[in-house]
């Protein structure tokens, strides 16, 4: 199929690819009076006695805003707020068709970090939980950052933790295949955006013996003033044998290799120069850092890729969908680090010791099992870390 000239005509003949639908009726006299005035004035008294009865009297409870400011659109990069509308609906679907969450996409027109926050959080009132998509780094985590210090409900930039998460979860599994221990694996970055800097913090987080990042200069180090500020900050607990170099310069001992970043930048020879049994993720879309069938024949175990055709996709469909949900159950007041480890265990699980394969180490998009499991066990790490609000 050409998908873009089938996606055209389709979008064409949906006029969009949501819609609202009401619950309530205003079908007669009394419905009406129910649902809107004189009725409905009870409902807002108790929410302006208790804020938190939003939660319990309107949909709030069950809805994220899908934000962007139209600066790193699925590929296609600065298009703008208007021209990135077609993915944050697409985005909107998976979270109602994988989670049964309800999303609504805002699209700002700015691109001025205090200027988003502000507007979102004046906005958080109505939401549950916030989905930043596709905002360019480094702005992102500044955005980030700023809006969690400013609101009170779960802030989530899938770009960089719902990447992380099913990233985790394929390492998870592809140590079982190549019979590693994390602790005592190093992997190399090529990528020192939002998503490598996230994926770098989690398997920290996880207890990996090591992490070389790199940009399209080399390996970057502690103390380059060159580097952004996320990336000092990520600098100081990386590399800690203080490698220089370039990114064929890192490669070689690493134990795993992920590429968030450009084209056919590997080569098979940097490959070869890893440890033995390497784990090789390049998720670079449309067309990966190497293709599979050149890392595998240089010599890696597992691979796995962004794309669909390859076995091993890493989807962040995997993640958010389920992590929002249980976020959302519970109240969460945040998404915090063992809310996000808890989802990677719980895609990994869903891979059996018998099914477990090089050629398989992430249960595939449409299992039903994937969105309920993930949600169990991040409303579990809230409860259990503290964020939980019932």
């Amino acid at each position: 199929m050409d998908y873009a000239k089938e996606s055209l005509k389709k979008h064409y003949e949906w006029h969009g690819k949501i819609e609202i639908k009401t619950r309530a009726k205003a079908d007669s006299k009394d419905a009406l009076s129910l649902a809107y005035t004189p009725g409905v004035a009870q409902p807002c008294l108790e929410i302006q006695k208790d804020i938190n009865k939003s939660y319990e009297l309107t949909r709030r409870w069950n809805t994220v805003a899908v934000v962007t400011d139209g600066t790193a659109v699925l590929g296609l990069g600065d298009i703008g707020p208007e021209a990135g509308m077609p993915v944050m609906e697409g985005k909107c679907v998976l979270f109602k068709e994988f989670g049964d969450v309800d999303a609504i996409p805002l699209c700002v027109r700015s691109k001025d970090v205090d200027e988003i926050v502000n507007c979102i959080s004046l906005l958080a009132g109505s939401f549950g939980g916030i989905n930043l998509e596709d905002i360019a780094a480094p702005r992102c985590f500044e955005i980030e950052r700023k809006l969690k210090e400013k609101t009170d409900i779960p802030i989530f930039h899938d770009d960089q933790h719902g990447t992380a998460v099913v990233v985790a979860a394929a390492i998870i599994n592809a140590l079982r295949v190549v019979k590693k221990e994390l602790k005592d694996c190093t992997a190399v970055f090529s990528g020192a955006g939002a998503a490598g800097i996230a994926i770098a913090k989690l398997l920290i987080g996880q207890g990996i013996k090591n992490v070389i990042m790199c940009n399209s200069h080399g390996i970057i180090c502690d103390g380059d003033e060159k580097l952004n500020p996320a990336q000092k900050e990520i600098a100081k607990i990386t590399n800690k044998e203080h490698k220089t170099g370039s990114l064929a310069d890192a490669f070689k001992g690493a134990d795993i290799f992920i590429g968030v970043s450009a084209p056919g930048i590997v080569t098979e020879e940097m490959v070869a120069s890893m440890a033995k049994d390497p784990i090789v993720l390049p998720m670079a879309n449309p067309v990966p850092e190497i293709l599979p069938d050149k890392a595998k024949a240089a010599g890696a175990a597992v691979v796995g890729t962004g794309r669909s055709d390859y076995p091993n996709q890493i989807n962040n469909v995997l993640a958010f969908p389920g992590i929002f949900r249980g976020a959302l159950d519970c109240r969460a007041s945040e998404i915090n680090e063992e809310m996000k480890i808890a989802a990677a265990k719980a895609i990994a699980s869903l891979v059996s010791d018998e099914e477990l394969s090089a050629e398989y180490i992430l249960p595939k998009a449409f299992d039903e099992r994937i969105g309920k499991t993930v949600a169990k066990a991040v409303y579990d790490a809230a409860v259990k870390s503290g964020v939980s609000r019932i």
